[in-house]
């Protein structure tokens, strides 16, 4: 592993385990939400993320966690392992709401600067986003995953003991060593 990208809803836990995998493999760690948002939850322009998302794929090493859909297929040419995160919406929900409450008026490790964790309107549009892009999202993650390109290995975990399971598996042959 040398190139991994980590996909899944919101909520499902891609900023953990890529934070764990980048501790236990040395590798690099880039956060879409670092990308999308600028600080005071300002988006950037899909220019500015398409060419700040290619500057990640281009580098020799990197754990890459998140969307950004319209740059999965430069993502997965450059990437070696691809790991879905396929949880169900419930439990994505009832953690996109559990971190909004506990990280409230913070910002989480995996957010920039400037973007404390909220509860407002914002939270409800972002909740509604999740419910109707569940369908179609899952199912384009679903295509990559059962026809990828013969170099990506693919992971699919659908479990917290899964994905504990996995991490348990990655020992030090796995580091990188600078």
């Amino acid at each position: 592993m040398k190139r991994v990208m980590i996909v899944g809803g919101p909520g499902s836990g891609k900023s953990t385990l890529a934070r764990l995998l980048g501790e236990r493999t040395g590798l690099p760690v880039h956060h879409m939400d670092h990308i999308h948002w600028k600080p005071g939850w300002q988006e950037r322009s899909r220019d500015d993320k398409d060419r700040m998302t290619h500057e990640v794929h281009m580098q020799d090493e990197w754990i890459f966690e998140g969307g950004h859909s319209n740059t999965y297929e430069e993502r997965l040419l450059r990437a070696d392992t691809f790991i879905w995160l396929d949880f169900p919406v419930w439990l994505r929900l009832f953690r996109v709401l559990k971190r909004s409450l506990v990280y409230y008026g913070r910002i989480r490790p995996d957010l920039p600067e400037g973007c404390p964790e909220r509860l407002n309107w914002q939270t409800a549009e972002f909740v509604w986003f999740i419910l109707r892009t569940r369908v179609k999202s899952r199912s384009r993650l679903a295509t990559i995953y059962r026809a990828p390109p013969d170099h990506l290995k693919t992971i699919r975990l659908k479990s917290l003991s899964q994905v504990s399971g996995f991490l348990s598996g990655i020992g030090a042959d796995d580091r990188v060593e600078r």
